[in-house]
């Protein structure tokens, strides 16, 4: 399997992140990406190449244009405030203050376009979004082009990102990036798997009114997980969308037994909408051990998972999203990769 990695991602290196009334170093890091590449090479899954450079029209087919500026100005708008540390949004649009006009002031700007204080962004963010969704759009070229898989091994992950907010360390939202990709290059319906222990939020709100991708996230209960707001089972598509999201929220402590079952059922689901391309979110964060999630998959587990995957028969993309018990992850990662391509 072919995989897509550029060192540009790692030029995002945020140090603050807001995590239980502390300020800690986040768990999304850009070790996470050497941590899978070696995985990659160790087990001798194939080539590694570097994205092609596709600029902006791609983001901007999923993502509003203010919002897509706000994060190419934010760094810089905020060291011209002469902020110190990281841009982190402390106010926000609520039900008592909607925020019909998008603020001047750098505060408020973050505040109108950050879905939480969660996400910090620092030097080199939009540079790293940048270089993340041109290795998506990478992979999933390759995969038009030859129907073979491919992995897209990106950083910043993308899920949580709607169309016009970040969070939940996402800033693109590379998964819907691809599924729009797909389409314009002449596929009916795309299916977008969400496999991460967190709901995928970004991608549900992006497609919820459209019939052409259907996505399907299976996640933790959002009454007890991050992103709390978003991933319950009603939730289901409205207008010409209405069956196209399908939500499996499950209860903290889930084990495989249980998630699979969801994962079958989401399986049949792609099968009957009659999808012609496979998007997989693939977080490996319902791992065991993983700090900030609460299921209890094992490394043979996601092998598994590949397998199954790779029965549906169709063209996929894999995207890396979450995973942070860092020294599992390029495991985790790699044996669903690996696991797709066994027989």
């Amino acid at each position: 399997m072919l995989t897509f990695h550029s060192e540009l991602t790692k030029r995002r290196r945020a140090l603050t992140e807001l995590d239980g009334g502390q300020l800690v170093t986040p768990y999304e890091c850009p070790e996470r990406v050497d941590l899978v590449l070696a995985r990659v090479l160790e087990s001798g899954l194939g080539e590694v190449r570097e994205p092609v450079e596709h600029g902006l029209a791609p983001v901007l087919a999923i993502h509003d244009r203010g919002y897509v500026e706000f994060l190419e100005r934010c760094w810089a708008d905020w060291v011209a405030a002469g902020r110190q540390g990281e841009a982190i949004a402390w106010i926000w649009p609520t039900r008592t203050m909607p925020g019909h006009v998008i603020p001047q002031h750098i505060d408020g700007r973050l505040g109108h376009y950050a879905l939480g204080a969660d996400t910090s962004i620092c030097e080199g963010t939009f540079e790293a979004a940048m270089a993340s969704k041109d290795i998506a759009l990478s992979a999933v070229d390759h995969v038009l082009a030859t129907g073979e898989p491919a992995f897209g091994l990106c950083r910043p992950p993308g899920h949580h990102a709607a169309t016009d907010q970040f969070g939940g360390y996402c800033f693109f939202n590379n998964a819907a990036i691809a599924a729009q990709r797909a389409l314009e290059a002449g596929r009916s319906r795309v299916a977008v798997l969400d496999v991460d222990f967190h709901h995928g939020n970004g991608t549900q709100e992006i497609f919820y009114a459209r019939d052409d991708v259907l996505f399907l996230s299976l996640h933790g209960d959002p009454l007890h997980c991050f992103p709390h707001f978003l991933g319950h089972a009603d939730e289901t598509g409205e207008g010409a969308g209405e069956g196209f999201t399908v939500n499996y929220p499950m209860a903290p402590g889930t084990g495989y037994a249980a998630w699979v079952e969801a994962l079958e059922a989401a399986k049949a689901r792609i099968l009957e909408a009659g999808c012609e391309l496979l998007v997989v979110s693939l977080g490996v964060d319902a791992f065991e051990h993983d700090p900030i999630s609460a299921f209890t998959l094992s490394s043979d587990d996601f092998t598994d998972v590949g397998r199954r995957l790779g029965r549906l028969g169709l063209p996929t993309v894999f995207l890396l999203e979450g995973g942070y018990a860092v020294e599992e992850i390029g495991l985790n990662a790699v044996n669903v990769l690996s696991g797709f391509e066994q027989p």
